[in-house]
C-alpha cells in the first residue's frame, strides 16, 4: 500500500529556498518587496515540492472569510446565469468561494432590502447586479462593506460600477444596420411607450440607455424612430415577450427593414414572430440583439448581436471587489466595457 503523501509546509519551502518564513510567505502571496530572482527561486521550490497554501488559515489570519457574494435579480435570464458562471470561474482562480443568490425583483425594494440585510461576517464583499425595476439612492448604496455594482444605473460615486456602455453599444448596433442597407429601424424591448422627447439620464436602466443609443444613431443618420415601431415589453425581457412585441409592431402596419432587440432573448422571440408572418430574415428585415448569449450562435440563421463581454465584466468586477476588500479607502470607479459587434446570419 502506498503511504499517504506528507503535507508540504511553508517552513520546508523556506528552508529549501534558503529564505526566511516571512520571505517565503510574501513570495507565495505576491506581497512584500524582494529581488525578482528571490521570488522566482521560492516559487520554483513551491512547484518542485508541490506546496499548497492553507487558504483557510491565511484568510483567518487576515480576518476574512475567503468568500464573496453575488446577488442578481434572477438566474432564469441567460445573461445573468452566464455572468454568475463567469464570476465563479474568475473567483476560483483567486481561491475565493462565491455565494450566488437572488433577490426579489419587485420594482420596489428587492435589492434595497438585500443591501440592508447583507451580513459581512459571512462574506468579504458583494457584487450586486442592479435590477431594472428599482432605482437605488445614494443612501441605499452608502454601505459599510465592500460593494461593486453591475449595470447601467449610476452609483452616485458610492460604489464601484462595472458595466457595458449601453448607449454607445446601441448606437453601434443601429449604425451597423444602416450600413447594411436598412432604412427604417424598429426596436423591441422598451419598458414603457416610447416618448421621443423623454430625457434619459444615468439613473435609468439598460432599456432606456440602449433605446437612447438607437435614437442617437437614427438622428445622426438624419432619420427618426417612429413610436409605432417601438415594441413595449415592460420588464419582461424573455423570448415570449419578444415574440408578442414583434407581432404588435408588424400589426401596426408601418414598414421596417431593421430591428434592434434590446437583448438576445427578445431577438429570438422577434425572429419567430417575423417568420410566423412570412417575413424573411435577413432578406426582408435584418435583426440584431444584445449580450451574445450561448444560444445566439446556434439559431438558424445565427443571430448578429453585441457581445457584452461577460468575461471582462466578471473579471473586472472581481478585481475591483478584491481591491476594495484590501483597501476600503479607494475611491469608487466607473469601468465601462466596449462591446464587440458579432456579425452573423441575421444581418446582411
Amino acid at each position: 500500500m502506498t503511504p499517504p503523501r506528507r503535507t508540504v509546509t511553508l517552513e520546508a519551502v523556506a528552508r529549501q529556498a534558503g529564505v526566511s518564513m516571512k520571505t517565503a510567505s510574501n513570495a507565495v502571496n505576491g506581497t512584500g518587496r524582494m529581488a525578482p530572482d528571490t521570488r522566482t527561486r521560492v516559487l520554483a521550490v513551491v512547484d518542485e515540492l508541490g506546496y499548497k497554501a492553507n487558504v483557510a488559515a491565511r484568510n483567518l489570519m487576515r480576518g476574512r472569510t475567503g468568500a464573496i457574494s453575488l446577488a442578481v435579480p434572477t438566474l432564469k435570464a441567460a445573461y445573468l446565469a452566464e455572468l454568475a458562471e463567469a464570476v465563479i470561474e474568475e473567483a476560483r482562480a483567486l481561491d475565493l468561494v462565491v455565494y450566488v443568490t437572488t433577490y426579489p425583483d419587485d420594482g420596489v425594494s428587492g435589492s434595497r432590502d438585500y443591501l440592508a440585510q447583507f451580513n459581512p461576517q459571512l462574506s468579504d464583499g458583494l457584487l450586486l447586479s442592479m435590477a431594472e425595476h428599482e432605482k437605488l439612492t445614494e443612501t441605499d448604496l452608502d454601505v459599510a462593506f465592500p460593494l461593486v455594482c453591475l449595470g447601467s444605473r449610476t452609483t452616485f460615486g458610492r460604489a464601484d460600477r462595472v458595466a457595458s456602455d449601453d448607449v454607445i453599444d446601441a448606437r453601434t448596433a443601429t449604425e451597423y444596420l444602416y450600413t447594411r442597407g436598412a432604412t427604417t429601424i424598429a426596436v423591441v424591448g422598451a419598458h414603457t411607450p416610447f416618448d421621443p422627447g423623454a430625457i434619459v439620464d444615468a439613473t435609468q436602466g439598460n432599456a432606456e440607455m440602449r433605446l437612447r443609443g438607437v435614437v442617437e444613431a437614427a438622428t445622426t443618420a438624419g432619420r427618426a424612430i417612429d413610436p409605432r415601431l417601438v415594441g413595449v415589453t415592460g420588464y419582461d425581457w424573455t423570448i415570449g415577450s419578444g415574440m408578442r412585441a414583434a407581432r404588435a409592431i408588424i400589426d401596426a402596419g408601418v414598414p421596417f427593414d431593421g430591428l434592434v432587440c434590446l437583448n438576445d432573448g427578445l431577438a429570438i422571440g422577434a425572429i419567430s414572430a417575423l417568420r410566423e408572418r412570412g417575413v424573411r430574415v435577413p432578406e426582408d428585415v435584418q435583426v440584431i440583439g444584445f449580450d451574445d448569449i450561448d444560444e445566439a450562435a446556434f439559431l438558424t440563421p445565427p443571430l448578429s448581436t453585441m457581445d457584452s463581454r461577460i468575461d471582462w465584466i466578471a473579471r473586472t468586477a472581481l478585481e475591483r471587489l478584491v481591491a476594495r476588500i484590501d483597501r476600503s479607502d479607494q475611491a469608487p470607479m466607473d469601468l465601462l466595457a466596449r462591446s464587440r459587434l458579432v456579425a452573423r446570419g441575421t444581418t446582411r
